[in-house]
């Protein structure tokens, strides 16, 4: 699946996943864990990530994929569809938003990009290079979708690794909340208008790493 045209492939097919129900946002469920990269002088190099998309998503995804195995599939079968998500994710910022010491970051696009297919769920999973690594006191780390059509939520365990960290460095996760009641009140055509187009600022996942 293109993630490119996720939004109108959904908006066109997801809706008669639950007439009614599906007129809410959001449509497609992600559970996430990410794992901010560091050199050894202490430079923060990039952030590595690992979406779990819902099973109705996943179902939909693999469709007419074709497998040795029935019901089962290689990182190597899944490959073509790893490389179309991927390159499609650079129209969305790839839902990852950084700032260092307050100033805005940007990404390299994804290397180390993979799929795997376990328990009727597909993971996607990539690495995000920073453009130029930086040093700050103070990293803030956000994932989310600004329509709030993708609905991030960090696993529940282990949801944020630091990988190389200095000595001293202190994370702290703040998860959203529950937005899903509050997107029910509007309706699809109020998305498709542009209005609420940030409405997935309030439930975004934000990190933020403090380092003496």
């Amino acid at each position: 699946m293109d993630m490119r045209a996720l939004y109108g492939w959904l908006l066109a097919v997801g809706l008669s996943f639950a007439a009614g129900a599906a007129q809410a946002h959001p449509h497609v469920w992600i559970t996430a864990t990410s794992e901010l990269l560091y050199a050894a002088d202490g430079t923060i190099t990039g952030v590595r990530h690992a979406w779990t998309f819902d099973d109705m998503f996943s179902a939909y995804a693999v469709q007419g994929l074709e497998s040795k195995t029935k019901g089962t599939y290689t990182s190597e079968e899944l490959k073509p569809l790893a490389q179309t998500n991927v390159e499609s994710l650079k129209e969305y910022a790839y839902f990852t938003f950084a700032r260092a010491d307050g100033k805005k970051e940007r990404f390299q696009e994804p290397v180390d990009y993979f799929l795997d297919y376990k328990d009727t769920v597909l993971t996607l999973h990539f690495t995000l290079p920073l453009k130029s690594p930086v040093k700050p006191r103070q990293l803030v780390l956000e994932v989310f979708d600004r329509s709030f059509f993708i609905d991030f939520q960090m696993a529940k365990d282990s949801p944020v690794k630091l990988v190389g960290a200095p000595a001293g460095c202190q994370m702290k996760l703040e998860r959203p909340n529950d937005g899903t009641a509050s997107a029910q009140k509007l309706n699809e055509q109020t998305f498709l208008n542009g209005e609420n187009s940030n409405f997935g600022m309030m439930f975004a996942n934000k990190i933020t790493v403090d380092c003496p």
